[in-house]
């Protein structure tokens, strides 16, 4: 237990040398992890350091809190967030940090399960290449770059030299150019990067950052500027270069890397923050890591994973629905995620949770990012504590978007009214006999065609036939995981072509879709587009095929939460939901 608090100061180049140990001490692949890096950024998040049971942490505020780093080096890691946590829990916040690797976050969910809600950030993803695929630029996908390369060396009027003392202040220089030039799109981040920029001019020497420049003509067109990140990786920090050139990124791309990062296997060059234009250039040279980062929140809903807490989500499932094994480790297989379960921990163990798979709800004309709620379970033991609505709180103010259910009766429907749900998908399920010994299916009679259907064409035809206001669209994944699951439960997915005696080109564009699986002797019809009267026509003949006696048809009632940017009024009391896939 920690006594006495942790003394933080602010980053100064003094620092330095036992930074650089620490890091050294992991070889780190993601670009915050050096420091340059954390001192030339040193004032717009007012980054401070200090060293904690022989690990590094670096402290700095994002978005009006602070934030902290990882802990780097050789020491106690887990004795340092302890002691984070403590001095977090007298400050009276939750405890953040950021970036974290996978094995960071794989070690924090083993320390601490059940206290860190941790979450990939794929806006700070950084972008890691083969230094010789940069260097080259060989292969049929990048001879677009090459392309550009030879319009810049046209008119053979070009030279690359490593960036001195002397050309320093060209570069300076080069840089008032730019902003000129990119007036029009200039905000408040570039104002901040070009100042860092000009912090890594003033240190340069001191902060170890090797550079390169590109001249056109005489002039500086276009600049590099990075450093060794570890034995094996080169980190770019900054690259400019005039927008309207032809060929002067990908030029300084290739030549600094050329000259630069001989020694190193590998290049990062950071994060694309999001920005759709640099998130499109970054993918144009095919990275061969996209290194996932994550950020840890102390909370006390947090995500589910798969390897740490499969047993005692299966426990929860099997106690609460009685659903077999198989069906169980079919779904967590296939539709869980790192980051789309809420659990909450008592006594070192999950014991209740929710899972909030995404969808699409069509609303006014517009489709909404959503998320269906699906397997909200507490063990018996541990009910009557809030801990269910809690979850569901959590994800409302987590994901922000509407939230989806289908309560499996009336009293759960009671239950999520009080949450704030509304009935949104009427109830329209039927059932269907069978007299076996009376049923006589003749060959003579024409049956509908039913052909096997992919998971593709299956959500184009439920995309055509099915939409409405209030319709819930599901991805190719979520159908394909829905074809798989009825079929292991002895149903089908097919198209359905009525034989009316027109040609198949004739129909083309009139196929329907029918999904359905079996349980004894029921057959439940998972989705269809068939009209009513086409399938009552046809239920006989399939119960004969599939040995059923009855069938369940139509979509179970369903209800929606709203967030409060959108009104009650929006919502279609008859929306479409019908399939509900775990």
């Amino acid at each position: 237990m920690a006594t006495t608090e942790i003394k933080f100061h602010d980053i100064t180049i003094e620092d330095k040398a036992w930074m650089d140990a620490h890091f050294a001490e992991d070889g780190r692949n993601a670009c915050e992890y050096t420091f340059a890096n954390n001192f030339i950024w040193r004032k717009v998040y007012q980054v401070e350091v200090a060293e904690i049971h022989g690990c590094l942490v670096i402290r700095f505020v994002e978005n009006g809190r602070h934030c902290y780093s990882y802990p780097v080096g050789a020491g106690d890691k887990k004795a340092a967030i302890e002691e984070l946590l403590f001095q977090c829990k007298k400050d009276g916040t939750a405890l953040m940090m950021s970036p974290l690797s996978e094995e960071d976050r794989s070690e924090l969910m083993r320390w601490f399960p059940g206290k860190f809600l941790i979450e990939g950030d794929r806006d700070d993803y950084d972008y890691i290449y083969s230094r010789e695929k940069l260097a080259t630029l060989a292969g049929k996908k990048l001879h677009g770059k090459r392309n550009h390369i030879a319009r810049f060396m046209d008119a053979d009027d070009w030279e690359y030299e490593p960036m001195t003392d002397e050309n320093l202040e060209e570069c300076r220089t080069m840089t008032y150019t730019w902003i000129r030039m990119r007036s029009e799109k200039w905000n408040e981040e570039m104002e901040e990067e070009i100042m860092v920029l000009h912090e890594a001019f003033d240190h340069r020497k001191e902060l170890g950052l090797v550079g390169g420049v590109l001249r056109k003509g005489g002039e500086i067109v276009a600049f590099c500027m990075g450093e060794p990140l570890n034995d094996n990786t080169f980190v770019v920090h900054f690259e400019k270069a005039y927008p309207m050139m032809q060929g002067a990124y990908p030029m300084i791309n290739q030549q600094f890397v050329q000259h630069e990062c001989g020694e190193y296997e590998y290049v990062n060059r950071e994060e694309d923050t999001g920005d759709p234009g640099l998130r499109k250039a970054k993918l144009s040279y095919y990275p061969e890591i996209l290194l996932t980062k994550y950020v840890a929140t102390e909370s006390d809903v947090v995500y589910a994973d798969r390897e740490v807490d499969g047993e005692a989500v299966q426990e929860i499932w099997q106690t609460c629905f009685g659903d077999e094994e198989a069906y169980i480790g079919f779904y967590l297989d296939h539709r869980m995620t790192k980051e789309n379960m809420l659990v909450i921990h008592a006594d070192g163990r999950p014991v209740s949770m929710a899972s909030f798979l995404p969808v699409q709800y069509l609303c006014q004309g517009e489709y909404l990012n959503a998320r269906y709620v699906y397997a909200v379970a507490t063990l018996p033991e541990y009910r009557g504590r809030g801990f269910a609505s809690k979850i569901l709180t959590f994800a409302k103010e987590k994901y922000g978007e509407p939230l989806i259910l289908a309560p499996a009766e009336e009293s759960l429907m009671q239950y999520y009214e009080r949450l704030g749900f509304c009935r949104a998908f009427p109830d329209t399920r039927s059932t269907m006999d069978c007299d076996m010994q009376a049923l006589e299916v003749k060959e003579s009679e024409p049956f509908p065609c039913m052909e096997p259907v992919t998971a593709e064409e299956y959500l184009a035809i439920r995309d055509a036939k099915c939409v409405r206001e209030g319709y819930v669209r599901w991805d190719k994944d979520a159908i394909a995981y829905a074809m798989e699951s009825g079929a292991s439960c002895g149903g089908s997915t097919v198209a359905v072509t009525c034989e009316d005696g027109r040609s198949r080109a004739e129909q083309e564009g009139e196929r329907d879709i029918l999904m359905y699986d079996k349980e004894g002797d029921t057959l439940t019809i998972l989705e269809t587009t068939l009209s009513k009267d086409c399938l009552a026509e046809i239920m006989p003949q399939l119960l004969a095929q599939t040995g059923a006696k009855r069938a369940v048809y139509g979509q179970t009632a369903g209800m929606i939460w709203l967030p409060e940017s959108l009104s009650e009024e929006r919502i279609s009391k008859d929306g479409y939901l019908a399939l509900t896939l775990g």
